[in-house]
């Protein structure tokens, strides 16, 4: 369970407070501006806290530092190629974001896990790893970053607005990988997005940022 207890920041955020259940996809929306992205850095320790706490399974990491918190954290940005190194393959890249958790050397076992993650994103990267990063489209670099995101161990996973970058063929591919790894991985998720359709499509409830503060939608039509 993630709990956000009186969190504020700055004047963006003013005492929020937010449970999420283990296992729920909550959808975000809401203004550009109102704080969104900076409730996911308060979460992600990216921005510290004027006062509030940030629980996650139990564990309080209001004071712990980003890169602890990324053992237990992942997130996805906007911005598909800020996820990935261009000039780097898709092993090494996934290589990367592996040792970030495990700290291990790479092992076949490790690769052939690596194609299994691959594998679930249907468009056939298992079999390029040797690809230079570079040559991927937006979308499969988006894919990608999702993969190295959910590499094992993670409780919680941040999707920041993953499809704005998209066309909508694209971003609806991107989303219902995104569902099918969620609910296979029975991890907790929280997905900022503009798009109506996703809010109608995906998550288990939607919540809106307005005043520093989030509030059930009752309605997703606009």
């Amino acid at each position: 369970m993630l709990k956000l207890i009186n969190v504020s920041v700055r004047e963006t955020l003013k005492n929020l407070s937010l449970e999420v259940q283990k296992g729920e996809f909550v959808l975000i929306v809401g203004a550009n501006g109102t704080g969104k992205t900076t409730l996911f850095n308060a979460i992600s320790g990216a921005v510290g806290l004027k006062n509030g706490k940030v629980v996650l399974n139990g564990k309080d990491l209001t004071n712990s530092p980003p890169y602890k918190r990324a053992k237990l954290i992942s997130r996805v940005l906007q911005e598909p190629s800020l996820g990935t190194i261009a000039d780097m393959t898709i092993l090494e890249n996934m290589g990367l974001a592996y040792m970030r958790k495990k700290y291990k050397k790479i092992s076949r076992k490790v690769v052939d896990y690596f194609k299994e993650k691959l594998n679930m994103l249907g468009m056939g990267l298992e079999n390029r790893l040797t690809e230079y990063v570079k040559n991927l489209s937006g979308g499969q670099k988006q894919l990608l970053s999702l993969a190295m995101a959910t590499i094992d161990d993670y409780e919680l996973l941040l999707l920041d607005e993953i499809t704005a970058a998209l066309d909508p063929q694209t971003s609806e591919t991107v989303m219902n990988i995104a569902q099918k790894i969620i609910s296979q991985e029975k991890k907790t998720c929280l997905l900022i997005t503009h798009n109506v359709k996703h809010m109608d499509t995906f998550g288990n409830r939607v919540l809106e940022m307005k005043n520093g503060k989030l509030v059930e939608r009752q309605s997703v039509s606009v």
